[in-house]
């Protein structure tokens, strides 16, 4: 995957990050809170759980969000892209080169 995205897509990925941030840390803190909620796992190993769950989805939010260069972006919204976090109509927002080349 080439490194290249137009300028375009660049400040439409750099535009649409605050909302897919919080659509992905809506989705892990949802997540979270049924693990919190699930009685029938033992109070320290549901702790444990969810530790080791938020330090998983801490690496992936990592991956898609932290360190946005343009030099990059194509990484970035490939891996945005693998959580499922844009909408069909935000994808479509994208040239149909950057679409081609993170789909």
């Amino acid at each position: 995957m080439t490194s290249q995205i137009s300028e375009t897509d660049w400040r439409l990925s750099h535009d649409l990050k605050p909302q897919l941030l919080a659509r992905y840390c809506d989705r892990v803190l949802d997540h979270a809170a049924e693990m919190a909620k699930d009685l029938t796992v033992e109070s320290h190993e549901r702790y444990l759980n969810l530790y080791q769950y938020v330090q998983k989805r801490d690496r992936i939010l990592a991956s898609a969000f932290d360190d946005q260069r343009r030099s990059n972006a194509l990484l970035k919204l490939a891996a945005i892209y693998a959580q499922g976090l844009l909408t069909e109509e935000e994808f479509a927002r994208f040239t149909e080169e950057t679409r081609r080349k993170i789909a």
